[in-house]
């Protein structure tokens, strides 16, 4: 017969009391293990995105140790085609103004033919003096040329009547010889009379004052009434053919950039519109006041080209094949224009440079860099020669 000693109501609690904490203390050290866990995976996801942030940039070269170098951004610009342009200034003339004044003797002016703004044909009459004395001494010395005629017509007729007596012994050599000459000098009258004759006609016609040349009108100074005379101020100024040209004024440096023939678009001030003209001319001499030259744009008639207007010009100055860098990376000091740029080591090299047209995307570089170099972008201020960097390469602007 087996006996059990029974259990008591206190050994039962104290079991079960011992069953319970065991398990808090397992869930305890399972809810630690997890907390951890999730703590390290944060961390690592964290690192990650630290890490990969930046994706826009690499580093150039990882064969140094430059963990404790400034981390600096750089470029290779490369070249690129570079349409030049040139901005002036200057003053609206006429291409080759034409001064019309008094030719002739002058007098009153009775006609006015044309006004200012007016186009003229060559030779067309713009403006009549009066002649009405010119008119009377030129009738005056046609008469004289009738007398002379007449007298020369007689002198021929006594030295042919006196050539047939001579054939007959009336009259002596001599004086048919005396009958030449008197003969040969009537008609050296004649000769002078009409000389005059046409003389006062060219005075006369000189009373009235014509176009040159063909071209439009631009100033008229003289009204009806006017008395005016040889050696006054002009009367008329005519553009020849209404061609117009800027006088455009240029830096002695950008001038060399030029050459007749270019290109250039003309905007007059106050307006929009742009005209199309060519560098016909350069100017050979430089205003040592300022420093500048001025250039001859070539400009057909328009409505718009008024003589006398202010007007901006862009004058293509060519295509020039070089690199392009950010003003950023450019600096310098008294002995010049340099960059830096980063050598196969991770160091900083300062390169003299020579800058040339101006863009939007930055300033060419005519001389120093062939454009596979590595050059600072910016803070380059900041670095000293021989200086060890970590570079970053960044797209040039634009790719």
């Amino acid at each position: 017969m087996n006996y059990q000693k029974p259990i008591s109501s206190e050994s039962l609690e104290a079991y079960r009391l011992g069953s319970g904490l065991e398990n808090s203390e397992a869930r305890s050290k399972r809810l630690r293990w997890f907390i951890t866990g999730a703590v390290l995976i944060v961390a690592i996801l964290a690192a990650t995105w630290f890490l990969t942030k930046n994706g826009d940039t690499a580093p150039v070269a990882a064969g140094n140790d430059n963990s404790q170098a400034p981390t600096i951004s750089v470029i290779t610009p490369g070249r690129v085609t570079i349409e030049g342009t040139i901005t002036a200034t200057g003053t609206l003339a006429a291409r080759r103004e034409m001064p019309v004044g008094v030719a002739g003797e002058g007098g009153r002016v009775v006609t006015v033919t044309v006004e200012q703004g007016q186009w003229v044909r060559a030779g067309q009459v713009l403006a009549s003096i009066d002649r009405s004395v010119q008119s009377q001494q030129a009738r005056a010395q046609a008469a004289q040329v009738e007398v002379a005629r007449a007298d020369a017509q007689l002198a021929q007729s006594n030295l042919d009547r006196s050539l047939q007596l001579v054939e007959r012994g009336f009259i002596s050599k001599a004086d048919v010889d005396r009958l030449t000459a008197t003969r040969d000098a009537a008609r050296a009258r004649v000769n002078v009379a009409q000389a005059q004759y046409s003389e006062l006609i060219a005075r006369n016609a000189r009373l009235d004052i014509v176009a040159p040349a063909a071209g439009l009108v631009l100033e008229r100074n003289v009204e009806p009434g006017q008395t005016v005379g040889a050696g006054g101020s002009p009367l008329f100024r005519i553009a020849r053919d209404g061609e117009m040209e800027l006088l455009a004024r240029v830096g002695e440096t950008e001038l060399t950039k030029l050459s007749p023939g270019v290109v250039a678009d003309v905007v007059p001030v106050g307006t929009e519109r742009s005209y199309r003209g060519r560098v016909w001319q350069l100017e050979p001499t430089i205003d040592p006041q300022d420093r500048q030259g001025v250039v001859r744009i070539a400009l057909g008639y328009a409505e718009g080209l008024r003589p006398g207007g202010y007007a901006t010009a862009t004058i293509n100055s060519g295509t020039v094949v070089a690199p392009i860098l950010p003003e950023s990376s450019v600096l310098s000091d008294k002995d010049g224009a340099f960059v830096y740029i980063i050598d196969a080591k991770n160091k900083a090299q300062r390169r003299a440079v020579k800058t040339g047209i101006a863009t939007s995307e930055g300033l060419a570089i005519i001389d120093g860099l062939d454009g596979s170099e590595k050059v600072v972008l910016r803070a380059g201020g900041f670095l000293n020669p021989g200086e060890s960097v970590n570079p970053r390469l960044q797209k040039p602007s634009g790719e």
